[in-house]
């Protein structure tokens, strides 16, 4: 019965019948005591006469579109605490819930923008405070990673620098540095765990949301003389990470 907003653990389906377009949702693993709300967000219109004239017409702030996506933003406290471990398995079925919660954040996320260097979202993002995320590489048909329990074991000592952006305060990029590769356990649902090694923009990825389950945004990252900049300034958006051959 909670007041926070929340994603629906699956995303619901669209069909057109007769020039009608229908939406259907359903769940067989309802929350208990939830109540479900569905919202309805149009694209917009055509261009106004106005607008083809070069009239400027205000547009949404990346982070209000991110709010209304229920994205968490910075100044909430979840994102400051550290995210509570599954004990699994026995917890198995609430991860499986809180990873279906993920995947239809990023979803809803990726059809208003796209995210050249890949993408990543963890579940204190959207109001869970569990140990979860997931990340979305770059690379075409590249299957998501799922990290539960995600821990960094060792850590390269050769780092670089590179913009990085938080769905939690979208309207600015940080320069960042990080270890260029990383080792990576995880729990896995049954309740082993295994060891991942990752490089370069896959692994300042996976690093990034491991902050966010630690309860730290990336600007704790950023040396002391630096600052984020505003997005209007970045001049990187739709390109990926650059690195030398």
């Amino acid at each position: 019965m909670t007041a926070e907003a929340s994603p629906l653990r699956t995303a619901p389906t669209r069909r057109e019948e007769n020039g009608i377009t229908v939406f259907t949702w359903s769940t067989d693993r309802p929350v208990l005591h939830a109540r479900y709300r569905l919202e309805w967000r149009f694209r917009a219109a055509a261009p106004t006469e106005r607008e083809s004239q070069g009239v400027q017409v205000n547009e949404a702030r990346p982070s209000e579109q991110m709010r209304d996506l229920g994205v968490v933003q910075e100044g909430a406290p979840l994102l400051a605490e550290p995210a509570r471990p599954f004990d699994l398995p026995s917890e198995r079925d609430t991860a499986e819930q809180v990873v279906d919660n993920l995947f239809a954040s990023i979803e809803r996320i990726a059809e208003v923008h796209t995210f050249a260097k890949g993408m990543g979202i963890a579940a204190p993002q959207v109001s869970i405070g569990r140990a979860a995320a997931v990340v979305q590489p770059p690379e075409p048909g590249a299957g998501a990673i799922i990290l539960l329990n995600p821990r960094v074991t060792q850590e390269s000592d050769e780092s670089d620098e590179q913009y990085e952006g938080c769905l939690s305060f979208f309207d600015v990029r940080g320069l960042v540095p990080r270890p260029l590769r990383i080792t990576v356990e995880t729990t896995n649902l049954d309740g082993s765990t295994m060891s991942t090694v990752y490089e370069r923009g896959l692994a300042r990825l996976i690093q990034h949301e491991i902050d966010h389950l630690e309860g730290k945004l990336y600007t704790v990252r950023m040396r002391p003389d630096a600052a984020p900049i505003p997005l209007a300034e970045y001049r990187q958006t739709g390109q990926t990470w650059a690195y030398e051959s």
